[in-house]
């Protein structure tokens, strides 16, 4: 099964909580805080792999988790930080946020890409000692690796695209050229996945063409395969149009060629504007007539015209020759450049990474943030020092004002979490 999109859910690791710790040795009084840091949470690495052709692996698995840092431990010691998870993707595969539609990514060269970072670890209590505050008995928590819901879009990386109607000819063009072997048959739709063959044309040059499934009339309103596989046209740098000469299918090819190149410009500007070599194929079940008639219609246009039997291999040679001349005056396959987030693409959570809800049920505040669950489990509540840097989280993020506008008043019980406390000001 050919799969060319999918969206799946990457999210990267947790950084490791720091550790609350105290120095204790024999002979060694009042050792201090040696709480350590934690690790680092794994990232999310997309690599491409050669070895695949399809994102079908994406469509039974939909999340991918790395793995969190380690906590931090006694005697300073740090936590270890969790590996990478690396994600192989077929080349050519654009990554892009689900929720923005901007790019995250182009997976067409080898480099590797970090799409989700993972969270720093949190510091442990070592780092909190100063001359006031000798005895600190809480720690920080690990910050959250970075999650991302996306959508991953296989375009062909290929030089040449083969377009037009089914059963025109492509496949067998595209197996006498290369080693390509597309399965060949006299009905239409033969081909229901992208071919990809590399076409030598002399020593140490070559090209990629890909066979592009049979286009169709409202192609790019969703209608037949067409609209499948437009977006593998989007990187080739040229275009070769083939056409029925023969007219043996009861179709018009002039009329053809128009109805394609309709499809192609509503699916993409860009595609109708790319450089076309336009092909009479099945020449050999032809008159002279129709082939001037055509010629003389294509040449019109503005575009050149060849004259081919790709069944018998009669003007192929010429036509790959031409392809390669023109390859050599164009630029390279399009890479798509990825794209900054933008403050239009936030909506108003975005902005601000500690929203919370307060709701008031039977005289108790209930505090709904979940970006506090790592602060609270590294917060002790029975020591003073810890419980001052509690409640600058709740000041410094807005609760406490926002409780204060709520009309909370002293000895009031506050529900944090599934904790409770009476509010004092």
């Amino acid at each position: 099964m050919f799969v060319d999109k999918a969206k799946i859910i990457i999210k990267a690791g947790d950084g490791g909580d720091g550790a609350v710790s105290f120095h204790r040795e024999k002979f060694i009084n009042a050792g201090g805080p040696d709480g350590g840091d934690g690790g680092k949470g794994g990232d999310i690495i997309f690599l491409v792999d050669d070895n695949f052709s399809t994102l079908i692996d994406f469509k039974y698995k939909k999340k991918y988790i790395a793995d969190n840092g380690e906590n931090g431990g006694a005697k300073k010691c740090f936590g270890k930080s969790a590996k990478d998870l690396i994600i192989k993707v077929p080349r050519g595969t654009v990554v892009r946020d689900a929720k923005t539609g901007r790019v995250m990514a182009d997976l067409s060269a080898d480099e590797p890409v970090i799409l989700a970072r993972g969270g720093k670890g949190g510091k442990g209590n070592s780092n909190f000692a100063t001359a006031t505050r000798q005895i600190p008995r809480f720690a920080k928590p690990g910050f959250p690796g970075e999650e991302f819901e996306v959508i991953l879009e296989l375009k062909l990386i290929a030089d040449v695209g083969l377009v037009g109607f089914p059963n025109v000819g492509k496949s067998t063009l595209i197996s006498v050229v290369s080693s390509a072997k597309p399965k060949i048959a006299n009905y239409h739709f033969t081909t229901l996945t992208p071919v990809l063959g590399v076409v030598s044309v002399e020593e140490e040059k070559s090209f990629v063409m890909a066979d592009i499934p049979g286009l169709i009339e409202g192609a790019s309103e969703g209608i037949g395969l067409g609209h499948e596989f437009l977006r593998h046209v989007e990187r080739c740098r040229l275009i070769i149009h083939i056409l029925d000469v023969s007219g043996i299918e009861g179709r018009n090819p002039a009329e053809d060629f128009e109805a394609i190149n309709t499809e192609l410009k509503n699916f993409s500007e860009d595609l109708s504007k790319l450089p076309q070599i336009v092909v009479g194929n099945k020449s050999d079940m032809a008159t002279e007539e129709q082939i001037v008639e055509l010629r003389d219609y294509i040449e019109s246009k503005g575009f050149n015209f060849f004259v081919i039997s790709a069944a018998t291999t009669q003007g192929t040679s010429e036509l790959i020759y031409e392809a390669a001349k023109v390859l050599d005056s164009l630029p390279p396959i399009k890479v798509y450049d990825v794209e900054p987030i933008t403050i239009s693409q936030f909506d108003e959570n975005d902005l601000n990474d500690r929203s919370f809800e307060i709701k008031l049920e039977n005289g108790v505040y209930y505090v709904d943030a979940e970006w506090l669950a790592p602060v609270m489990r590294t917060v002790n509540m029975d020591d003073y020092s810890s419980l001052q840097y509690f409640q600058r989280v709740l000041r410094s993020s807005g609760i406490i004002d926002k409780l204060l506008e709520m009309g909370i008043q002293e000895n009031d019980t506050v529900n944090i979490l599934g904790f409770e406390f009476e509010f004092i000001n």
